[in-house]
């Protein structure tokens, strides 16, 4: 009996979305000239199952070998974190401090957000103004604004003590690095780097500011690295356990 759903979703010419019976996970099928064979895997940032096909390979034969691991997808499933949406009631962390979100329904000149401290109550909040539907965006967008800001701040401090020049700071929405330097000097971030204690922020600034002289993992980098932040390994460390459960918080799909 096939597993696949007949429900198709085509997301480009190669790639398509399928609803899959026994998997609480999107499943996307990916053909990809160079394959040689059938191949799973299981993303742990996006909570997604990846099924890659061989051009000659036809969805019957996708089917049984889907059919045929399963169970290999459901265990690493299961160690993946369970999404955390943006929603009015749910727990997101700012700075590594746990805020409470709240949508007020209300709007406000000028405020998109208002931190309010945990005085009188079991958390910090964070108030998001306007139509609730909106809200979520609202809330990531701000998210992201605030972290910008304080990897303008940490960047700006590192660049100064290296002796170097940032061109460009760029935010995105990355799942495969916390950040990147390119040649040309331009530096890139996730923004999720604000749900993390600030000095796990302060780590990946210096570690992107590092390359602008040193554009790989060599000794001499890391000991650039070191220049800059001293203590650096500790960050490396939180990333390395926590870093994971920061791509759990998002807007709802």
């Amino acid at each position: 009996m096939s597993k696949i759903s007949r429900s198709r979703a085509k997301v480009s010419p190669s790639v398509r979305l399928l609803k899959v019976v026994g998997i609480h996970a999107p499943v996307e099928v990916r053909r990809h000239p160079t394959a040689r064979r059938l191949t799973l895997r299981v993303s742990r940032t996006r909570r997604a199952v990846i099924l890659t096909m061989p051009r000659g390979s036809d969805f019957r034969e996708a089917d049984r070998f889907l059919s045929r691991s399963l169970e290999w997808v459901r265990e690493r499933l299961e160690c993946v974190p369970e999404p955390a949406p943006f929603i009015d009631g749910a727990t997101v962390p700012l700075r590594g401090v746990p805020h409470k979100i709240v949508f007020t329904g209300e709007t406000r000149r000028g405020t998109v957000v208002r931190v309010e401290s945990s005085e009188g109550r079991r958390m910090p909040a964070l108030h998001v103004f306007g139509l609730e539907e909106h809200a979520p965006r609202r809330l990531k967008d701000w998210l992201t604004a605030e972290a910008a800001r304080d990897l303008d701040a940490r960047v700006a401090h590192h660049a100064r003590a290296l002796g170097v020049r940032a061109r460009r700071i760029t935010m995105r929405d990355q799942k495969s690095r916390w950040g990147s330097c390119s040649s040309a000097g331009q530096l890139s971030f996730s923004w999720r780097l604000v749900l993390a204690p600030p000095f796990v922020l302060d780590y990946v600034a210096a570690h992107e500011v590092a390359h602008l002289l040193e554009m790989n993992h060599g000794p001499r980098f890391w000991r650039t690295v070191a220049k800059a932040l001293p203590d650096y390994e500790e960050a490396k460390a939180w990333l390395h356990i926590h870093g994971l459960d920061l791509y759990r918080y998002d807007v709802e799909e």
